[in-house]
């Protein structure tokens, strides 16, 4: 599937011994012509050059609406419905595979979303040192790898470190929401999320969320029931310090 979000984190001094884990695996992908013209002539508009100092997302989007964060956005089918469908809110997709950033790009265009930015890199490493504390009014992470085979599970990229940097990144009242349709995987970020003190289930400890109208149905969603697998939602608000 396409929808890899970044690298699990881990702490400062495992990271700079060893090469960090990462929760994707970076596929070439064949790029379309006419991705390959959005990668050239949209991508200075709406992309987020890589860069070492924190992100202004006034300057970035023109105004100082909310910003939700898609980290794994896949093709982008999901992100622009929402930005469509939520003009009062700023969207910053994050994904690594050229071809869905380049097919995001073209349904920007098409559909004159001016609410939209992308960032085609590392959705830890931007977290960790653009994304200003407080600063994100929410997080999406739709269908992450499952990493269904048990010695993969390190790669999976919902981790308690990883939590804890969404946490810091999230403002007090933001909402994160995760859809999954692998069972176990449902299973350990619903107990690893209900166990941070900084989020707060919205379907009560121990219970997943009845799936929100505004979450856009994907192709992964639509594959995973067609194989027989229940589809899993978390709703969090971010909490107060």
């Amino acid at each position: 599937m396409s929808e890899r979000p970044a690298a699990v984190e881990e702490p400062a001094d495992a990271a700079s011994r060893r090469r960090p884990v990462r929760s994707y695996v970076l596929r070439k992908g064949r790029v379309t012509e006419g991705q390959r013209r959005a990668l050239r002539e949209l991508w200075p508009r709406y992309g987020v050059e890589p860069g070492d100092g924190p992100l202004d997302f006034g300057a970035l989007f023109g105004n100082d609406r909310p910003v939700i964060m898609e980290i794994g956005f896949g093709n982008g089918a999901a992100t622009w419905r929402m930005a469509r469908d939520r003009p009062d809110e700023n969207y910053l997709g994050v994904e690594v595979h050229r071809p869905g950033v380049g097919h995001l790009l073209l349904k920007v265009e098409e559909h004159g979303l001016e609410n939209v930015r992308i960032a085609c890199e590392d959705a830890v490493d931007l977290l960790r040192h653009r994304v200003p504390d407080n600063s994100l009014a929410g997080v999406r992470i739709y269908f992450p790898d499952p990493w269904h085979k048990k010695r993969h599970h390190k790669r999976r990229l919902v981790q308690p470190q990883f939590v804890e940097l969404l946490a810091r990144r999230m403002s007090a009242g933001a909402i994160l929401h995760i859809a999954t349709d692998w069972e176990n995987y449902a299973d350990h970020m619903l107990e690893l999320t209900d166990g941070c003190r900084r989020f707060r289930n919205l379907a009560g400890p121990g219970h997943f969320s009845e799936r929100p109208a505004e979450r856009p149905e994907t192709k992964f969603e639509r594959r995973g029931r067609r194989l027989g697998h229940q589809v899993r939602d978390l709703l969090y608000r971010r909490t107060v310090d």
